[in-house]
């Protein structure tokens, strides 16, 4: 277990935007679809599709207390889900409208 949560905090230090996804998932392809429309720069990891994705499925719960995907971090910022996602690019995160956040994270 220790291992998939060491991996997973390196996935988020080293990439500006991280998507934990399912390749099946309707708001995880949402996701992918929003950040494309921005042209935003991120790494997407399919955990139904990785040996170990159980284990980073259950080490995010522990990291963030959310289990379900997609499971989004911007400049290894907890965003959360899809519908969190929507809302930072609704309405902004801590007055910042997501575009800045992404080009803070060098996404952009």
């Amino acid at each position: 277990m220790e291992s998939a949560q060491i991996k997973a905090q390196r996935l988020i230090d080293e990439n500006a935007v991280m998507v934990f996804s399912k390749s099946y998932c309707p708001y995880c392809n949402n996701t992918k679809r929003i950040l494309d429309g921005l042209d935003a720069k991120y790494k997407a990891i399919e955990l139904n599709q990785e040996s170990d994705g159980d284990e980073i499925q259950d080490a995010l719960q522990k990291m963030t207390g959310q289990r379900t995907v997609p499971n989004v971090f911007i400049g290894q910022a907890h965003i959360g889900g899809n519908s969190d996602l929507e809302a930072v690019v609704d309405h902004g995160k801590n007055g910042k409208k997501i575009e800045e956040l992404l080009k803070e994270a060098g996404a952009l």
